[in-house]
């Protein structure tokens, strides 16, 4: 690249959107059971902000909503449709600092 041009990683990109965080998640885990006997958890690999992380002590999926990018990835990447996500209520959610 030239000058002071470089490649932006995911994690820099992420951090030049704002998000107002509401009280009440706008995903959720419809049921646990249904996470605990899925066998790849491939929640935790498709979505770019990290928001769902397995955890076995608990034996659940974790869900960090307050980092949610609204990509909606994840109304069709889980294989059982067990998450369901709606948009965040008005004011709350994410707001894009470059469109």
């Amino acid at each position: 690249m030239e000058g002071d041009e470089r490649m932006s990683s995911i994690a820099e990109k992420l951090y030049t959107i704002r998000y107002k965080v509401d009280e009440t998640s706008h995903l959720i885990i419809k049921d646990q059971d249904v996470c605990l006997h899925c066998e790849t958890k491939e929640c935790q690999d498709f979505c770019p902000a990290d928001v769902y992380h397995w955890m076995d002590k608990e034996s659940m999926t974790s869900v960090a909503f307050e980092n949610c990018i609204e990509c909606g990835t994840c109304r069709i990447g889980c294989p059982t449709y067990n998450i369901e996500w709606v948009y965040p209520k008005g004011g709350h959610g994410i707001t894009y600092k470059f469109g």
